[in-house]
């Protein structure tokens, strides 16, 4: 038995209407996930220090960009590096302030961009941001910086990132600076009109990441973060394991680092932690 042609004609457009609309959601879903700038309007000179402007490769073969400065001479933290996994939208060149302020601790800083960010190739991709967090870390530790002396700053969906670099690679501690508890909650909030706990790909899934790590975790976040709301650090933070340190800032989710002297004391407190966890963890 054949289907009459009116039949065939009219299920070969309810399969192409179908694939149309998950086309679309799938459009929707990374476009509103990932804001990419291809042009750095700074230079990593701006900070008027020492850096070292760097091309790396991810597993993959994806060439990625990223900009290493070294701490202060004589620093007491020189054996410490900080990778910052930056947030959704821009590229390494918005983030010469967040640098600045972790040199200032005595800190080794490298700042990267994902793939489809500023300098750096291909399209990004929730595993390809994870394979790009991966090869900067691979990065400093060719650089001479051992694993365990690596600490990930992890930036609103940078968080995401670092948690799940984490669970790859050896790691001193990891900070979640306005980072959400997943992505699917935080698209459930924003977009309460669409089924995203059943259409969404993209997880980001922080907070099933954290239970499972074994390393100090410093939670920071503001009450007047318009975006990701505080209930996400709360989340996060009752599922992380000891160490962990909660620190409250002020300010919008963009806008916390000029909360500068509260943050210094905060990541002043975390650092201390990380030489004590390491301390008691090789008696």
């Amino acid at each position: 038995m054949t289907l009459a042609p009116k039949r065939v004609k009219a299920l070969a457009k309810l399969l192409i209407a179908a694939l149309l609309i998950f086309i679309m959601l799938r459009w929707f879903e990374h476009s509103q996930v990932y804001h990419p700038d291809k042009t750095i309007t700074a230079s990593g000179s701006a900070l008027g220090r020492p850096f070292e402007d760097v091309f790396f490769k991810a597993r993959d073969g994806v060439e990625l960009n990223g900009w290493f400065f070294p701490a202060n001479p004589n620093s007491p933290r020189s054996h410490l590096a900080v990778l910052i996994c930056h947030g959704n939208a821009g590229n390494i060149g918005d983030r010469l302030e967040m640098s600045k302020a972790l040199l200032q601790m005595g800190l080794n800083v490298f700042v990267f961009d994902y793939r489809g960010f500023g300098r750096s190739h291909g399209h990004p991709t929730e595993e390809g941001t994870y394979l790009d967090a991966v090869a900067a870390h691979q990065w400093l530790e060719a650089k001479g910086f051992a694993g365990t002396n690596i600490i990930a700053f992890g930036e609103s969906l940078g968080g995401g990132v670092a948690s799940e670099l984490a669970l790859r690679v050896p790691l001193a501690g990891i900070v979640l600076q306005s980072t959400f508890s997943c992505m699917t909650d935080i698209g459930a909030e924003l977009y309460p009109w669409l089924p995203v706990r059943w259409i969404s790909t993209i997880k980001y899934e922080t907070c099933a990441k954290l239970p499972r790590l074994k390393i100090p975790v410093l939670v920071m976040h503001s009450r007047s973060d318009g975006l990701i709301g505080f209930h996400h650090a709360e989340k996060n933070f009752a599922l992380a394991n000891e160490p962990k340190f909660f620190l409250e800032l002020t300010g919008d989710h963009n806008g916390m680092l000029d909360d500068t002297s509260n943050f210094a004391a905060g990541m002043e407190k975390f650092l201390q932690s990380i030489e004590k966890y390491r301390s008691e963890a090789t008696r």
